[in-house]
């Protein structure tokens, strides 16, 4: 009787040739009319291409995406000196304001200009007595300034009704918002709130980072200690 025949018994599989290929790199130049004899199909239509062609084929791709990838590097590296530029002229107006009562307004409506904001909006509470008066101190409820002491980074996300919305020009177009809380240290209680509202649902959503509008809220923090008492 003849001994079993070990290649039946254990069949050469798909496997055993990738490994041998891969370990075995001069196999194709022992063998190098294999390559012109070898025929793939062409992810780009059902003709056969040769060996070298796809691999032709699968390193333009490679270098597709890489075009793509540095194409976005490019673009958001320049929409980040763009940003950066417009926070510097929003903190140069700050650092430059002279006249402490107008300073609120001022950086409700810089943020807007300068950021293409759609609405924007503020209040202070808290304020010395020379500036209760003013619009950004009034109408604030106790509600709203617990909300803003509770934020320990921004809110963004869709307009569920706020009462914060309501201090905006055209409530009913804030579909996302993003409430800003105004504090003298990272712990302190909130003495006002910064208000940027758009009517694009996806503008400001819980997703997003919030390290720009941390940053934004520690200037405007900063620039409104002079209508504190």
């Amino acid at each position: 009787m003849n001994p079993p025949n070990p290649n039946v018994m254990n069949p050469i599989t798909e496997d055993d040739i990738a490994d041998y290929l891969s370990n075995t790199p001069d196999f194709f130049e022992r063998h190098a009319q294999l390559l012109s004899h070898v025929q793939l199909t062409s992810p780009h239509g059902n003709r056969a291409v040769s060996l070298q062609e796809r691999q032709a084929e699968m390193l333009r791709e490679k270098i597709k995406a890489l075009e793509h990838r540095l194409m976005d590097m490019v673009r958001h590296g320049t929409e980040n000196v763009v940003t950066a530029d417009r926070l510097q002229r929003w903190t140069k107006g700050l650092l430059t304001a002279r006249d402490p009562r107008a300073l609120p307004y001022q950086i409700a409506s810089e943020l807007q200009s300068l950021f293409l904001v759609p609405q924007t909006a503020i209040k202070v509470w808290d304020c010395d007595s020379a500036f209760m008066n003013e619009d950004y101190a009034q109408g604030v409820s106790d509600d709203s300034k617990a909300l803003a002491t509770s934020l320990s980074a921004p809110y963004c996300g869709l307009n569920s009704g706020f009462e914060a919305a309501r201090w905006l020009a055209e409530p009913q177009a804030a579909v996302s918002i993003a409430m800003i809380p105004l504090r003298a240290e990272p712990e302190a209680p909130a003495f006002g709130m910064l208000v940027l509202a758009s009517p694009d649902a996806q503008r400001y959503n819980a997703d997003m980072g919030t390290d720009f509008l941390e940053r934004m809220s520690e200037l405007a923090s900063s620039a409104l200690s002079r209508l504190r008492p």
